[in-house]
């Protein structure tokens, strides 16, 4: 549904994107994530084709972005990630504004409005003023916007920057019931673990250049190359780390606030004896346990911090 090969936006000598090649199925949510300044929203703008890039090539619902812009934008709904709204308006006076630039007409309109405000949860505000909306439901207002043509492919920078966490988590909601429907959908954002909770695939992008685009267990495979033990015993844990550090499996051990924190040797993942030879030694084991990976996680060990 989405696909780019080496596609590139260069200002002078500063590559805002660097040859970038990705490709998303029908129904994938793909979270596209890096520092603020790698290159996310400069994709998007692309895809919508509201910016040219430099040269390399990418296909939204196979058109091509250079001959075939305008099927490309029946095709998405592109929300940025500050958007404004008219003040003056009611939220359904809003709505039905631009369910209007989209041709949609008579009854078929204040029905397609209706529908979309039942689904992002603002049927009860649809005699509002907009300007009586909290961030949040402006956010909501917003992606119902884009909804009003029934889009296939949803193109989201950032649609929870700035909420609060039950508006968050409201989005995450609404997010999962549009992939049920069957869209495809591209959400950058910065808050990592809700989106190894809502993602199919991740991509992750720094400077500008794509570091890693696949499946989310994928993606933690390979970044834990060593898995983390965290074991406790009881009483002094001192004598318990200088038995696992003779173990073939154990790479190094280290003592942090009363926990044993134990990296196993790269590619160790039969580590039953470990226990084994614990309780064999004597020690009363009140935790031992795999320390949790998750998408933020990564995404440190992935980057470094760098913009274009």
């Amino acid at each position: 549904m989405i696909k780019t090969q080496d596609l590139t936006k260069a200002y002078g000598e500063l590559r805002a994107i660097d040859n970038l090649t990705i490709e998303l199925a029908e129904g994938d949510l793909f979270g596209f994530i890096g520092p603020n300044g790698s290159g996310k929203t400069t994709t998007m703008r692309i895809l919508a084709t509201l910016l040219q890039p430099s040269w390399g090539e990418a296909y939204v619902g196979g058109y091509s972005i250079y001959t075939h812009p305008k099927d490309i934008r029946r095709l998405i709904g592109y929300m940025p990630d500050f958007f404004g709204v008219y003040d003056d308006m009611k939220v359904i006076e809003y709505l039905e504004f631009f369910a209007a630039a989209y041709r949609i007409k008579g009854a078929a309109r204040r029905k397609v409005c209706d529908e979309a405000l039942d689904l992002v949860d603002l049927g009860y505000k649809r005699g509002a003023f907009v300007t009586s909306l909290s961030r949040g439901m402006t956010q909501r207002l917003g992606l119902a916007r884009v909804l009003l043509h029934d889009p296939k492919v949803l193109l989201l920078d950032e649609p929870a920057s700035g909420l609060d966490p039950r508006a968050r988590i409201e989005i995450r909601g609404l997010l999962k019931e549009l992939r049920k429907l069957g869209k495809t959908i591209m959400v950058s954002s910065h808050i990592l673990p809700e989106l190894a909770d809502i993602c199919n695939k991740v991509g992750i992008i720094e400077k500008g250049i794509l570091l890693d685009s696949c499946e989310v267990s994928e993606l933690m495979k390979k970044v834990r190359r060593q898995p983390l033990l965290i074991i406790g015993v009881a009483g002094d844990p001192e004598p318990a780390a200088r038995l696992l550090e003779t173990s073939r499996l154990v790479d190094r051990v280290e003592i942090r606030e009363g926990r044993i924190h134990t990296a196993l040797v790269e590619g160790a993942t039969d580590y039953s004896e470990l226990p084994t030879e614990l309780v064999k030694a004597g020690h009363k084991l009140t935790l031992f346990k795999e320390e949790e990976l998750n998408l933020e996680t990564a995404f440190m060990a992935l980057t470094k911090g760098i913009t274009a």
